[in-house]
């Protein structure tokens, strides 16, 4: 079984996938799951440009939305102080992957962008079955898959937030 690549949690209950990783050297040769913490989220944001600061904003606005103040993930005022205190961390049950998924776990697999599932979904041996609620969001229920907009504040916006929770709230029952 190959091994996940990314950061966070390697264990993670919620597993986003996004195709590609922050052009960082340090992260060119990363074949593990690496724990963040605020100041490694910081550097990313710096160096690797806007585009990673959005996607790690719009990864803890959406566990926001989605647990709220007193939820699975603990208790927290705001996404900023989600995001600070933690977003990717090694026990906080989140991920951000780069490697080929694996269905095998019972984790929320999230893929982020529909280029990016359509791609994943024509290689047979994944064995993913999406079906497409419309143009930007899809769902395989056996391996508790969905698909839905890139991690960014256009694609992935507060309405389309709201739809990714809503959608989990009734396809992955007994999630929240």
């Amino acid at each position: 079984m190959p091994q996940a690549i990314g950061f966070g949690a390697a264990d993670a209950a919620i597993r986003v996938y996004v195709k590609n990783r922050p052009p960082l050297v340090e992260f060119q040769q990363l074949h593990t799951v690496l724990p963040l913490d605020k100041e490694a989220i910081e550097k990313i944001n710096a160096e690797a440009g806007n585009g990673w600061r959005k996607v790690f904003n719009v990864y803890a606005k959406w566990l926001f939305a989605l647990h709220g103040t007193q939820g699975r993930l603990g208790e927290f005022q705001s996404w900023q102080q989600l995001r600070d205190q933690l977003l990717l961390r090694q026990h906080s049950n989140t991920a951000l992957l780069f490697s080929t998924p694996e269905f095998n776990s019972p984790a929320l697999h999230v893929i982020a962008g529909r280029t990016y599932a359509q791609e994943l979904a024509a290689q047979p041996s994944l064995g993913i079955n999406l079906i497409w609620l419309d143009k930007e969001f899809a769902v395989d229920q056996a391996n508790r898959v969905l698909v839905c907009p890139y991690f960014d504040y256009r694609q992935l916006s507060n309405v389309k937030i709201d739809k990714l929770c809503q959608l989990i709230r009734e396809l992955v029952p007994g999630y929240i």
